[in-house]
């Protein structure tokens, strides 16, 4: 028997208690329950440090695939996983070439040493980036992991930013010279859950590519859009941002020059006031949709003036889908950042309610389509804000929310859409339009000239 049981009257209070004792085996297992330390959720995961996160379960059950690393594993989270081998044996060969390369450019000052022991003395910070414990790594395999990883991307970086004098070395690599790799390596670097800080991509950065007094040596920062830019054109802003890690770098880089905070935290909206109606109703009711090149804007600087919606043309293919869905799952877990792609996400989703509504938007240039059909983009903006929490009320997007609805509640501007719609929609229904409105006219004149008749009868010759 694992307890026993003796009933005990308390004579003052005059009611039955128990006395339960317990044996050492059950109490042993509930204390050990009681110490447990977290692993799957640290204790700093809600420290501004903390940046780094496994995606939340209920993103992965909306689309998996756009979460996991499907040719390179970089950082811990999925270190050492089978399907991921194959350029795991080519990191060595790259960070071989960077160091090599380093060595003659620096006069041999640059060694593996000198990388082991500048990542060695950032171990603590680094552990803290995670919100899952890593402990299952020790020093030396953790280490080991953030200098092999983190210069394998430098390298990757330099290759494209041609700051390889010798480009023989990589004539006929297939990591540059196979589209399929080159592109799933890029979409790999911008999973939430495959990354490395990037203070140790920067400190590695300056130890082996610094050039003493060049002005005109690119930065990382530079670098990494560079070579971001070739799977997808976003706009490339060297200004001074302070990201987290490659995916957070990215997602600084989409966010419109004034990111105030929002000032709206204690402002009461109308719950009919929050969320705007889709592309399709928005059109019924005198709202125009105008495509921007974002070349000199950022893709989410979206504007409502005089009835017309100004959204940058966004490209939908597999690439956007899946960065915008970790920018999402970032934003989502990182609560010291803005909310702008997720803010953008719900946006869209507002518009794209329906396959018309994708339609329309294409039609308008807004959305270059090489995702699929309308429906499935119309089911990707969907996903995208499903299960996110979202508040309008710290929203960039606030004010743009508000004017859009305030514009739709005038009645006289939706009957003149509803007008507009109805007799200008099409060449024939024009037409048809003004057909009608000259029969009218014909008839009105018909209709003047009989009753001027009766009244007013034609004089006949005067007679003698």
């Amino acid at each position: 028997m694992a307890t026993e049981m003796v009933p005990l009257l308390n004579s003052q209070e005059n009611v039955d208690q128990t006395i339960i004792s317990v044996d050492n085996e059950l109490l042993s297992s509930v204390e050990a329950r009681i110490r447990e330390i977290p692993m799957l959720l640290s204790k700093s995961a809600s420290k501004e440090t903390c940046c780094i996160f496994r995606v939340p379960q209920s993103l992965i059950e909306i689309n998996e695939k756009a979460y996991q690393p499907h040719i390179v594993s970089i950082g811990p989270y999925h270190h050492g996983k089978e399907h991921l081998r194959m350029i795991e044996e080519h990191k060595g060969r790259l960070v071989s070439n960077l160091l090599d390369r380093s060595r003659k450019v620096h006069g041999g000052r640059v060694s593996l040493e000198m990388l082991i022991a500048a990542v060695a003395g950032m171990e603590g910070r680094i552990r803290e980036c995670y919100s899952e414990s890593i402990d299952k790594f020790n020093s030396h395999e953790l280490i080991q992991m953030m200098v092999l990883d983190g210069c394998f991307v430098i390298e990757l970086f330099c290759v494209v930013g041609r700051l390889v004098p010798d480009f023989s070395l990589y004539d006929d690599d297939p990591i540059f010279n196979m589209e399929w790799v080159f592109f799933y390596l890029v979409r790999d670097l911008l999973r939430l859950e495959n990354q490395i800080p990037f203070f140790v991509l920067d400190t590695l950065f300056e130890l082996v590519c610094s050039s003493k007094g060049a002005e005109t040596a690119p930065s990382l920062v530079s670098l990494a859009l560079l070579y971001f830019n070739y799977a997808s054109q976003i706009l490339q802003r060297n200004k001074n941002l302070d990201p987290k890690h490659l995916l957070d770098l990215f997602r600084l880089s989409l966010l419109p020059e004034t990111t105030r905070p929002s000032n709206n935290v204690n402002k009461k909206i109308p719950n009919h006031q929050q969320l705007i109606q889709s592309a399709k109703n928005l059109q019924l009711a005198g709202v125009g949709f105008k495509s921007i090149k974002f070349k000199t804007k950022s893709l989410l600087d979206i504007k409502f003036t005089n009835g017309m919606l100004e959204i940058p043309s966004l490209t939908i293919d597999d690439f956007t889908t899946s960065v915008f869905l970790n920018c999402v799952a970032f934003e989502q877990c990182y609560k010291y950042c803005s909310k702008h792609v997720t803010s953008y996400a719900v946006f869209m989703g507002c518009l794209i309610n329906t396959p018309t509504d994708a339609g329309l938007l294409c039609e308008r240039k807004i959305i270059e389509n090489y995702f699929g059909t309308n429906e499935e983009v119309a089911r990707f903006f969907h996903d995208v804000g499903k299960d996110v929490a979202f508040d309008i009320q710290r929203s960039y997007l606030l004010k743009l929310f508000e004017d859009v609805n305030k514009y739709c509640n005038n009645g006289w501007h939706v009957q003149w859409a509803g007008f507009k719609h109805t007799y200008f929609e099409t060449p024939w229904s024009f037409i048809s339009a003004l057909a009608a409105i000259i029969l009218l006219i014909f008839t009105f004149i018909q209709a003047f000239f009989a009753v001027y008749a009766y009244f007013l009868p034609p004089k006949g010759p005067k007679q003698h």
